[in-house]
Order: C-alpha cells, then structure tokens, then sequence
C-alpha cells in the first residue's frame, strides 16, 4: 500500500471550479465523439473536436506525431517540470449502442465506444485546460501537456509516439482509464508483441492435381499446432493467443496465402522477445515442412506497466479530496438495469482484487462511485497498455473513474451505453483528478523528483528501447 501523502491537503479548490465550470461543454465533447465513433488511426472528427478546444484555451499544438496524422501534443506553459496528461478516442468495430438497458444497435456492425474513449481524452483535456489556468493566473509554474494518443486498442499510438521521442522531456506522465471504480492503478500489465505471418505457396486443384500444390494454410495449422506444444515451456503468466485472418477462399482449392496473426503476452519485456523469437522459429519449421514461404510483419509491441508510488499517492490524495461522483438516482437506476444484463460470474471477477471490506457494499449497487484505495499491488493483470512504455520513460501513475455499472466488462455493449449517458459526468470527475494531480506536481517540484528518483531505483540498468523494429510504419490497415 501507498503511505499517505506528506503533501496532503494542499488547495486545488481553483482547478477543480475551473473544471466544473466547463461541465457542460466537457459532458457535449464527451457526446460529439460518442455520436461519430471512429477506428484507430482513423480519428479524424474525434480528435478535431479536442484540437479546437485546447486552441481556443491558448495552447500550443504539434500534430502528426509519430506518423500518425491524429496523434498531438498540446503544450502550455515554459519551463520545469513538465507533466504530461495522456489521452486517447479510438472506438471499437462492431459495438455500436444506443442509451438503453437492452442490445439494440445504432447501426448494425458500426463502431462503437465500448472502452470510454470518448471520455478518456476528453477528460485529459478537462484537466489540462484547469492546469493551465491556474499557470496563467500565476499560482504554479512548469508546462502542462496534453497528449492525444490514437489507436490504443490496437496498442499502436504511444508505442510510434515513444519511439520518435514524444515523451523523452516529461519529468512525470497521469492518465486515467473508464471502469467500474474509481482507484488508483498499482497492478502491472503484461509487456506484448504483435506479429502476423503469411504464407505463400501454390495454388492447385484440391481433388484433380492436389500433388502440384503446396497448402499455406497447412502452414499455418503446422504453426499453430507447434505453438501449443511451446505453451507447456513458457511461463505462467505468459499468454499465447491467435486468429486466422486469411485461410483460402474455397475446399476445393489448395490455398496458395495464408496469414495467422499473434499476440505474444508475458510479464516482461524480455520473456515476451524470446518467446517472439521461438514463435518465429516455429512459423520457419511449418514453412519448412510444407515448402512454402514464410513471411514476418511485426505490427506493434508494447511494455509491461511499471506503477510510480510517489505520483499514485498524489492521484490517491486527489481522489479523497474530491469525494463521490455524485451520480443521480436516474444515473442509480440506469446502471442497476445494466448490472442486471451482466453475468454474476463476470461481477465477481471485477471484485476478486478489490479490498474485503468494500465488496458487500459494491455487489448491493449498480453504480459504486466512492473512491476506494489502491490495491492489488505488485499483482500482474491479463492485459497490455502501451502507458507501459511511457512509464518506462518517464514516472507515470494512473487511476480508474466509475463511469460503468457495476461489473461491466470493458469492449461491451453495456459499457458503450454507459458511456453515452451518465459515464460522462464520471468524466468530469477524470479531469479533476487529472487537473489536480498535475497542479500538486507542479506546485511541489519535490514530489516529481522524489518521483523521479523512485523511477531510477525502479528501473535500475533497464533502459527504454523501442520494440518496433528500423522498417516499422503505423499500420493503417489494422483497426482492432
């Protein structure tokens, strides 16, 4: 657990009035993007929408970070320290929702923010915006940056974006993330790697000449089979997972291309490189059998997330202050309707880490907006974030807001009608703890370098190095 902060009750009254003055416009940002849900890499409306507000607010825009045309940077500010806010606004294929308790589409296969990322970024800036002007008014010094981070769900834009060095600058990172509680974020996530292989052999007729053809989706099978005879010699923690993306067009033809895409999951950066490194080796036995060609394309890795203490214990005490969301007995209702679509078991599993003495009082709601501590510290999730590589370049805390029902699972229908609806005032809540933190890092340049001296004895001799290798280009092609 996290000891108290010696800095406790320092006065962030002016930027979280700043922030509740801006509700309304925050709540109809948080709706723009909701209403025109776009894919990763593909956030053209989405990302305007931000752009325009941190414009008016006076801040200084750098675009196209990365190669990526919807990634930037908004700056405000001279001087040290420099904290940076993190934000993303990808939706998701193919859950599209409207604001209601049953699964009924706006449009039947469209996007939709099943993840909250049409908060997420909108929070960011709520928070940026509160920082800036209390840095206008004089009360702090330092710089305030807002980073919008494209195509999170495909783990894309903070991994391009680090390996240009966005983020090489930042005495310390905050970011948040939509989610049944509000609390600080002290578990690690799994570091990954993301790879397709295609195979290329001879096309033939599969009952007339079949001995002619050389099968790529034999290949691929040869593949995936040897990988299930790895898993036994790989770590616990470690996940290997795949889908056939292109497997022939028809029986009766020996396919000529095949191509299985991999996610390579473990604890650390190292372990997934070298179970990478067996996958290829693999992938080369099963092009060897079937006497095809093999060819390699890494999309995108990422690193595990290395929590800061010191920057948790500022987002923990910012939470306190702040209190309860403040959810109305219609937004109560709602999500009691919601909560009772879930099933218990997937209720049961978003509270298996959650301190004892707040689970009776959880499973009794369907929306549990009080703030509760930091827990499941040092525990590793099942997941990946591409906030791990920025948490290996900089010190970087994040937190969850209570913008779900209780139990919802992430990528559902449910969560994208919670985010349409009373998720939004969540939102709110996001940018003051944002806004708040940031203000207490700036206020108090000791608190980042105790930040940053927790990071060096973290990360020791371990470096950040880019896992994308010299020939790496955004994948555009890839949404989800």
């Amino acid at each position: 657990m996290i000891a108290a902060c010696e800095w406790k009750g320092m006065t962030k009254a002016n930027v979280f009035e700043d922030i509740e003055s801006d509700r309304e416009r925050l709540i109809s940002m948080a709706q723009r993007i909701w209403e025109t849900p776009e894919l990763g890499l593909h956030e053209e409306q989405s990302v305007q929408v931000l752009i325009d507000r941190l414009k008016e607010e006076g801040f200084d825009i750098e675009v196209e970070l990365g190669e990526m045309p919807t990634a930037f940077v908004a700056s405000y500010g001279s001087g040290n320290p420099t904290v940076g806010i993190l934000g993303e606004y990808d939706a998701l294929p193919d859950l599209s929702q409207k604001v209601t308790s049953e699964h009924d589409p706006v449009e039947q296969g469209a996007p939709g923010h099943g993840c909250g990322h049409n908060l997420f970024g909108v929070a960011g800036v709520g928070g940026a915006i509160g920082v800036k002007r209390a840095i206008e008014r004089g009360e702090i010094d330092g710089t305030i940056e807002f980073y919008g981070c494209p195509a999170e769900e495909t783990l894309v834009g903070k991994v391009f974006m680090a390996r240009d060095g966005a983020f090489d600058h930042l005495d310390a990172a905050i970011t948040w993330h939509p989610g049944n509680l509000s609390t600080p974020t002290l578990d690690r996530s799994l570091a990954l790697d993301s790879i397709q292989f295609t195979f290329e052999g001879v096309s033939a007729h599969a009952a007339a000449s079949p001995e002619s053809g050389r099968s790529a989706l034999d290949a691929v099978e040869l593949l995936n089979t040897g990988v299930e005879y790895m898993r036994e010699h790989i770590s616990e923690k470690a996940r290997v997972h795949y889908v056939i993306t292109d497997g022939g067009d028809a029986p009766n033809v020996v396919p000529a291309e095949a191509t299985v895409w991999y996610y390579v999951r473990a604890p650390t950066r190292a372990e997934v490189e070298r179970i990478s490194d067996w996958l290829s080796d693999i992938a080369g036995g099963a092009a060897a059998m079937t006497q095809t060609e093999v060819e390699h394309r890494y999309i995108t890795g990422c690193w595990d997330y290395l929590p800061n203490h010191t920057v948790t214990a500022v987002i923990w005490e910012t939470m306190q202050e702040l209190g309860k969301i403040g959810y109305s007995d219609d937004d109560h209702a709602f999500a009691a309707d919601l909560k009772e679509t879930i099933a218990g078991e997937q209720i049961d599993a978003s509270l298996k880490d959650v301190p004892e003495e707040y689970v009776d009082e959880i499973q009794q709601t369907g929306l549990y907006d009080i703030p509760v501590p930091p827990h499941a510290e040092g525990d590793v999730g099942g997941g990946s974030t591409e906030v791990g590589d920025v948490s290996w370049i900089t010190p970087t805390g994040q937190f969850r807001a209570a913008t779900w029902a209780v139990g919802t699972p992430a990528h559902t229908w449910q969560a994208t009608a919670a985010n349409g609806d009373f998720g939004q005032k969540g939102a709110v809540y996001a940018a003051k703890v944002l806004g708040g933190t940031a203000y207490s890092l700036l206020k108090h340049p000791d608190i980042v370098d105790r930040a940053n001296e927790e990071f060096d004895e973290t990360t020791g001799e371990q470096s950040y190095e880019t896992p994308l290798p010299p020939e790496a280009e955004p994948p555009f092609d890839i949404t989800s």
